[in-house]
């Protein structure tokens, strides 16, 4: 049997070393129209980067190899240029010498590839303008930048070669800017997962311009590329990375049949509609694994194993594709994203019915130094079936992507994904795997143990008809919270649960969701109809954050991204504390900065070394909050590295500025004594400064239970002896009934686990709440400093009118 195949490089090469494996009778001819028959396409932009220094490390397989080895007859600078299929005869064309011949086959297989899309704009062909496809294209731009010494790039074309190019131009020292149409990078993943790798996009100084399309070029010195929007930029050099189109124009000649985007339509076997051609790669359409739809995914790993099965089937098998998922990853600069399967945007277009989950595990065990946070998102039918998965981060996102991209294709369920055995040990994972808590959140989903709400719901929620309830500490509000969110921790919300009304529907976030669930199966034990934030504040604000990112035609001519890292200051005359938060995250890593901070004097230094990604956008917000100086935040490796100067700085007026809150609180009566702790405690919750103003009567709130030895004189004895001496006697304003009353009221609490009057002052005391008591009113009612609580601050009344200028509310109570 003679075999000709038209086209190297992955389908190929694979399938004529299958075929030659599989039969030493068959004569096998290899026609390749340049001069590499299979090279490293994938590895091309990291030779433009100089991670790969030597050329010949970007050709897999040379024609001398398949010559010896397999006795292939390997035919380069041969371009196979017509097929007449009544007789099984193609027309090639050699461009070593110009010649043109036929040659004669009783099998074809086709695997022309596909070409770099380059749309027919003004001054296209302009010097400096490439696309990357082949080892020449490569070894162009390399010499190009190194004989016009170029200084700055215009990627135009936000998918995976246009990202991986970013990046490598970046490390070569060129200034990049990537102009892409949509909003988004890397169209595989949804938007909320590609606004992770923006971010870091930014951090690296790579310039961003989502929604811009390009209008034309033009050669004045160097390239202006115009914008849509009358907007230009100019760059040294542009690269077109807009996408591929099948190369199919041979088989069109032919005859052959077409498929989806002008592709080859091939069976499940790979033939063509003419059964003695195959074809394979990226100029066939291929069968989606989860829909069974036709569509296009030019990877190298389905184009070796079409060419693998062709090389089979033309001697007479019968071996059929099963489909392809799109199982792909993606190294951007530290970070990895990776997705299998089907995305969201995708299951809506073709009105597939699904369910998601979002989580935001560490990698390994956090207790094992270096771990680092990954996000991950699983979308699933409503029968458990996986339908894809998206996941982003630094380490660990290709096991986990490659075990789902097998659960996949093998027809697992979320159920499965629970039952998995992996492998743990702390440097590699946990106990439970995040592909075990990506089956755990969405099995809770779909058995109804809890119900989820997301990130893009948020803001359409009607803050009248529900209660938005955010369960993270006081700390973590600080840093910023949902508009309209109650602030509840989840330690005390058994405690403070009567706030929430249950005709309400209760909507709760925590930072990644965890606490979130926890506080739902509280609540809806207690009667309450709950909906957890899937991914919780995390998954929101990092969406939320890259929607609100400049425009692209706000930021052209633009030096650096306002997320690019600061360069540290020094730090060397002043004492300098090093806090490792590495592994932590959020609150984590804002906590330890915390502490750290409290242990050193003003005008100390504090460097922190972290992994949480959103840690160098959180530390800049909470250093603006606090009045200390950020000195700089640098990456190393996964890490980030943050130099705080303490007090350096005048504290930014937070944005709830003019939101706080004031109260007089003149009664000494228990349950308005309650009702004014709830409310600050609440207050405080929510990110508010808090100030308690205890004047008179009030005062006795604040006394201590046991009696103090305090020298006094006779009137202030007497007030002593008629007052109650602490909250644990305070009466009633109402059915007081001789002091049964409190004690009725203090049982009932206990019962129904409402926070008691103590437990509410000491609370508000460590959440921040401000507690004053007038010295005047002391020395009328002869009460000493040494009789109130620890935590109280004693002042005067212009104390009090300084809080009410800065508050929204007062309350006299």
């Amino acid at each position: 049997m003679k075999v000709l195949i038209v086209g190297g490089v992955a389908g190929g090469a694979s399938a004529a070393a299958r075929l030659r494996r599989q039969s030493e009778d068959a004569k096998i001819i290899l026609f390749e129209k340049g001069e590499y028959i299979s090279y490293a396409n994938c590895g091309l932009p990291y030779y433009i980067g100089g991670t790969i220094r030597e050329k010949e490390r970007l050709i897999v397989t040379t024609p001398q190899l398949l010559r010896d080895r397999f006795r292939i007859d390997v035919r380069t600078k041969s371009e196979v240029v017509k097929i007449d299929r009544e007789k099984k005869m193609v027309t090639v064309q050699n461009h070593a010498d110009g010649t043109t011949y036929e040659e004669s086959y009783d099998k074809l297989i086709l695997s022309p590839g596909a070409q770099p899309k380059r749309p027919p704009l003004p001054g296209i062909d302009s010097e400096g303008i490439f696309t990357l496809r082949t080892v020449p294209d490569t070894y162009r731009i390399d010499e190009y930048i190194r004989e016009t010494k170029a200084k700055s790039a215009v990627v135009v074309g936000a998918g995976f070669i246009g990202v991986e190019m970013a990046e490598n131009l970046k490390k070569r020292g060129l200034d990049v800017t990537i102009v892409e149409f949509l909003d988004q990078a890397i169209a595989s993943l949804d938007p909320e997962m590609a606004a992770i790798l923006h971010r870091h996009l930014r951090e690296n100084g790579v310039r961003l311009l989502f929604g811009t399309g390009v209008q034309g070029f033009e050669k004045a010195g160097n390239l202006k590329v115009k914008l849509t929007g009358d907007k230009e930029i100019c760059a040294d050099l542009v690269l077109l990375s807009i996408g591929v189109a099948p190369d199919s124009r041979l088989a069109k000649d032919a005859g052959l049949e077409l498929g989806v985007g002008g592709s080859i339509k091939v069976s499940d076997t790979l033939q063509t509609s003419d059964p003695d051609i195959y074809a394979v790669g990226d100029a066939v359409c291929v069968r989606q694994l989860v829909t069974g739809g036709d569509t296009l995914i030019p990877l190298a790993g389905p184009a070796n194993r079409q060419g693998r099965l062709a090389g089979e089937n033309v001697l007479g098998r019968t071996e059929k594709d099963s489909g392809v998922q799109g199982s792909s990853i993606l190294k951007v600069f530290e970070m990895t994203a990776a997705s299998t399967g089907m995305n969201e945007k995708q299951l809506k277009a073709q009105k597939i019915p699904y369910q998601k989950t979002y989580i935001h595990p560490a990698d390994h065990a956090t207790y094992y130094p270096d771990s680092s946070q990954m996000s991950m998102k699983l979308l699933f039918a409503p029968d458990g079936k996986i339908l894809g998965a998206q996941a982003v981060g630094f380490d660990g996102v290709d096991k986990r992507m490659d075990v789902l991209a097998t659960a996949l294709r093998l027809g697992g369920t979320v159920y499965d994904l629970e039952k998995l055995e992996l492998c743990y040990a702390p440097p590699y994972s946990s106990a439970k795997d995040p592909v075990n808590m990506l089956g755990f959140t969405a099995a809770n989903i779909l058995r109804g143990d809890v119900k989820v709400f997301h990130f893009d719901e948020v803001d359409a929620l009607d803050r009248e008809k529900i209660s938005l309830v955010d369960v993270r500490t006081p700390v973590e509000m600080q840093m910023g919270t949902i508009e309209g969110a109650i602030g509840i921790p989840l330690d005390v919300l058994r405690d403070r649960m009567q706030e929430l009304p249950k005709e309400k529907p209760v909507y709760l976030f925590c930072q990644v969701g965890l606490r979130g669930y926890v506080a739902a199966r509280i609540l809806m034990q207690n009667g309450y109809d709950v909906k957890n934030l899937s991914g919780g504040y995390k998954t929101y604000i990092t969406a939320k954050g890259d929607r609100e990112q400049p425009t692209g035609t706000d930021c052209i001519g633009c030096k650096k991204e306002a997320a690019e890292p600061v360069k540290s200051a020094c730090c060397q005359d002043v004492k300098m504390i090093e806090v490792d938060a590495c592994g932590l995250q959020c609150p984590g890593p804002i906590m330890k900065v915390s502490e750290g901070i409290k242990s050193i004097r003003d005008g100390e230094c504090l460097q922190v070394r972290a992994t949480d990604p959103a840690f160098a956008s959180d530390i800049r917000v909470w250093c603006e909050r606090t009045g200390n100086l950020l000195l700089g935040v640098e990456r190393e490796g996964n890490a980030y590295l943050v130099k705080i100067q303490k007090g350096a700085v005048a504290p930014a007026i937070p944005a709830q500025s003019g939101n706080d809150k004031s109260m007089i609180v003149f009664s000494g009566d228990l349950d308005k004594a309650i009702a004014a702790l709830i409310i600050a405690n609440g207050a405080a919750s929510m990110g508010r400064k808090v100030t308690m103003f205890f004047t008179f009567w009030g005062l006795n709130i604040l006394r201590k239970n046991e009696r103090v030895s305090v020298k006094k004189n006779f009137i202030e004895k007497m007030f002593g002896r008629m007052m109650p001496r602490g909250s644990e006697k305070l009466g009633l304003s109402r059915m007081n009934m001789l002091g049964m009353g409190p004690k009725m009221i203090r049982s009932v609490m206990k019962s129904k686990n409402v926070t008691s009057l103590e437990d509410l002052l000491r609370s508000a005391i460590d959440s921040g709440v401000r507690i004053v008591a007038c010295q005047m009113s002391m020395d009328i009612m002869g009460i000493k400093p040494e009789e109130l609580i620890d935590g109280v601050e004693i002042a005067g009344v212009a104390t009090f009118l300084g809080s009410a200028e800065q508050s929204d509310t007062n309350l006299f109570i």
